[in-house]
């Protein structure tokens, strides 16, 4: 007989999907929050997501550390960083491999940088710094793409292994991220997930995109619409390769009813549980 995952796959907890999440008893289901939106000392936000977290496991995914930037974390993120992982526990922290301020400006982007070998030492020596200050490893997620910067000097599949080689870091392997930015940029997107250090992955992330408005065939990471089934392919190929991880459902625009989303993460949840089924 096979035990249900303990972590399988999760969603991205929304305001308008509180109580239906809370009272939601399906196996293995965790949520995923950024943390920014919860680094207070109190009120009812903070109180519905302790509420949550006595029921579900939760995962913090983390959009300002910006650790490519030619700057440490900032001190007093990392702080209240500290203090709400401190608080409610998470099975999971992850951050993006980008940066989003500069001197002393937030950007309110993911912003992209060349893969030189200096950027390599410089988000290694921050990467050290944020897991050393919050007691715990964090995973990075490779990001989506959209135009060709110049000044690369190491592939990204390179550069991810040899940062979590370096810092003891994981890895949280957006598929959609790989789905578009194959797309975009005009490279194969099952051999970026059949190179990709499946040892390292902690997390998965599935999510839908949309076509760029202004004409271009460009393909944008815009959470808004349901996965394509190209990337549910992408995600069966990489779990019959390196085995079940904690997947999650991103929708952060267009949200449907809360029973849309759950269909999704059932799905995936499916996957997984056959595959943990089919691995010794």
């Amino acid at each position: 007989m096979h035990t249900p995952l303990t972590l399988g796959a999760g969603l991205g907890l929304k305001a308008d999907h509180y109580q239906a999440a809370h009272d939601c008893a399906a196996p293995g289901l965790w949520f995923e929050v950024h943390p920014e939106n919860y680094m207070i000392d109190g009120g009812p936000r903070l109180a519905w997501l302790e509420t949550i977290r006595s029921r579900h496991p939760l995962s913090l995914h983390g959009v300002s550390l910006s650790l490519a930037a030619d700057a440490a974390p900032d001190l007093e993120h990392l702080k209240r960083l500290r203090a709400l992982a401190d608080r409610v526990q998470p099975a999971l922290i992850s951050e993006h491999l980008a940066w989003s301020t500069w001197r002393g400006q937030y950007h309110p982007d993911l912003l992209p940088f060349p893969r030189s070998e200096d950027a390599l030492r410089r988000i290694i020596d921050n990467v050290d710094r944020t897991q050393t200050f919050l007691g715990q490893r964090i995973a990075i997620e490779n990001p989506s793409h959209y135009i060709r910067l110049p000044g690369h000097q190491v592939e990204e599949i390179d550069f991810l292994r040899e940062l979590s080689q370096r810092t003891g870091c994981g890895l949280l392997l957006d598929i959609n991220n790989v789905f578009l930015s194959a797309h975009n940029m005009g490279y194969d997107a099952n051999a970026y997930v059949d190179a990709f250090p499946g040892d390292a992955v902690q997390e998965i992330h599935l999510a839908g995109h949309s076509v760029d408005p202004g004409g271009a065939v460009l393909l944008i990471d815009s959470h808004d619409a349901p996965i394509a089934e190209p990337v549910w392919a992408l995600y069966e190929r990489l779990i019959r390769r390196i085995g079940p991880r904690p997947t999650l459902i991103e929708r952060d625009d267009n949200l449907p009813p809360f029973i849309e989303l759950l269909l999704e993460r059932d799905r995936a949840q499916s996957l997984l549980q056959a595959q943990a089924e089919a691995s010794p």
